[in-house]
């Protein structure tokens, strides 16, 4: 009978669940995805975390509740160190000892810390073993995966700059986490009320992040946290592309506080910083973003008419 494994869609499911998934379907396991963020599962993770959490770690909680007993393994991943010099959240490197702490259930180690020698490689080959698989079943399983990522990742880059040539509506770039910018509970109600108003989405994520160093220093050369770099690496490279910025945080967030006032000083389009909270009101949300919208679209006017 194979063995079923569980994947929590919160948190890094949003960066690398397709590399997960497709490296469990090349060695021919099941997988049990939790689905979209809800309130309930909100409100589970919520009562299982201390008050200071943020937001995303929460619902991330609330994800791991939903599939104890539903599976085999849960992949818990717990990253450190992705690049010599740089560090993660410390959420990320914390999440295999909390999640062990807070439930009864057998986790999947998935363990990156370059500055130890381990590499995304050494993870997924380091999962294949706990599995049962050969190193070398392991090392091509994961080697098909990052190829099939790989394509995924550049078509939708391909379509996001079709949107950038193509398109003549206003267009946003949504920058973020991709745990926030994707979870349903999260930023979807943001980028929600955007599509509804006809704005073009690009989103911060799909960026080819060869450029991410020289990017990210035009707004930081200090700042040595990878996701953060990235996000500003997006913003750096986009900004000359679309009409306005949405900075979406998820309170309380300490390495978004340090590198979104950066941002902020930098970019020099309208831009709007939305921090999610544990509140079910939307209202201030909605508000702000009209008025953002107002902002861009009469914008948007008076630069045509300077064209013409």
């Amino acid at each position: 009978m194979n063995k079923t494994i569980g994947i929590p869609k919160a948190l890094l499911y949003y960066k690398y669940g397709n590399l997960w998934t497709m490296f469990f379907e090349e060695l021919n396991l099941d997988i049990i995805i939790s689905p979209n963020t809800n309130n309930s599962i909100l409100d589970i993770g919520d009562r299982l975390s201390l008050d200071e959490s943020c937001m995303a770690m929460k619902v991330y909680l609330g994800h791991i509740n939903y599939l104890i007993g539903k599976c085999d393994y849960i992949l818990v991943p717990r990253i450190k160190c992705l690049k010599k010099h740089e560090k993660l959240c410390t959420n990320f490197s914390c999440l295999y000892d909390l999640v062990n702490n807070l439930f009864d259930t057998k986790i999947l180690n998935y363990n990156i810390d370059v500055e130890r020698q381990e590499d995304e490689a050494y993870a997924f080959i380091s999962m294949g073993k706990e599995l049962g698989f050969s190193y070398l079943k392991s090392y091509h399983a994961y080697l098909a995966a990052k190829e099939k990522d790989k394509m995924i990742t550049n078509r939708k880059i391909s379509k996001q700059k079709t949107i950038l040539a193509s398109s003549n509506k206003i267009k946003v770039l949504v920058a973020g986490h991709p745990y926030i910018l994707y979870d349903d509970v999260l930023g979807r109600r943001i980028t929600k009320i955007l599509e509804d108003n006809n704005i073009d989405l690009i989103y911060s994520d799909n960026y080819d992040n060869k450029y991410l160093d020289k990017y990210s220093k035009k707004i930081s050369v200090s700042n040595y946290f990878t996701y953060n770099k990235e996000i500003m690496a997006s913003i750096s490279y986009y900004q000359d592309m679309v009409d306005g910025i949405i900075l979406i945080t998820a309170f309380p967030c300490g390495p978004d506080s340090l590198s979104n006032e950066m941002i902020k000083r930098y970019v020099s389009i309208p831009l709007i910083e939305l921090t999610i909270d544990n509140s079910d009101n939307n209202t201030g949300i909605e508000t702000r973003l009209e008025s953002f919208i107002d902002i861009l679209k009469e914008r948007k006017i008076r630069n045509e008419r300077k064209d013409n």
